[in-house]
């Protein structure tokens, strides 16, 4: 009996034991379970942190963009009430226009009526030109044995001031007939202004006509130096 007890006991004590390693192991893992949830949950906050750090930053940028907004627009609100004012201001004088328009309108007939006068002058003018041109082409034209016998000066005398751009250009002209100065341009290749410079040049020392019916104007070699070119050129042949 006493060692029927003994074992017992010993069965209790060894049935306890390991009972309180296996709850001891339990509790441990337990522990280690709280560590880990207590580590995510301090991460879980550490970024909720953060997150709220950063929209609060935004919250801030957009508050100061907000702000900088609400500055710009009274700044407009103000040019509003500046313009609406100089608009009142002009009222008034737009309203003493529309009443003088009938006197404007009488300036702007008087002023019709004088360019239409003008015109008329001017074609007068232009006719009056064309007649003496006509008379002046008789005359060259009648002495013709003196104009032959003018012609052995030569190209090195007639021409003598002139560049080898400009004889280009007589030549051409003599050759293909009158021109306009955007033609001659895309011929000798150089700049509009530079054309129009040796072109006035050569109207304005005699050596070119110019017709002013219609812009742009064209130019061709006066008779005399027309034949004068051709002279030359036959002699060179």
């Amino acid at each position: 009996m006493p060692d029927t007890l003994l074992i017992l006991i010993e069965v209790l004590l060894a049935t306890t034991v390991g009972a309180a390693i296996v709850y001891y192991r339990q509790l441990r893992r337990a522990q280690r379970e709280y560590e880990k949830a207590k580590g995510a949950v301090e991460d879980i906050v550490l970024s909720f942190n953060r997150e709220l750090k950063q929209e609060a930053q935004k919250l801030g940028i957009i508050a100061y963009k907000i702000q900088g907004l609400a500055s710009r627009s009274e700044g407009a609100l103000n040019k509003a009430e500046e313009t609406a004012r100089k608009i009142n201001t002009l009222e008034p004088k737009v309203v003493a226009c529309s009443e003088d328009k009938d006197e404007v309108a009488g300036r702007l007939d008087d002023v019709e009526k004088k360019v239409r006068d003008a015109v008329a002058s001017h074609e007068l003018v232009v006719t009056r030109i064309t007649s003496l041109e006509e008379q002046a082409k008789r005359l060259l034209t009648a002495p013709e044995a003196s104009l032959e016998a003018a012609i052995p000066i030569k190209r090195d005398k007639a021409m003598a001031q002139l560049t080898e751009t400009e004889i280009s250009v007589l030549e051409m002209l003599t050759a293909e007939g009158p021109k306009t100065a955007p033609e001659i341009k895309e011929r000798v290749k150089l700049s509009r202004e530079h054309t129009a410079r040796l072109m006035k040049k050569l109207y304005e020392e005699g050596y070119l006509e110019r017709e002013t019916s219609k812009i742009p104007f064209k130019y061709s070699v006066k008779k005399e130096m027309e034949k004068l070119l051709k002279k030359t050129e036959n002699q060179a042949t």
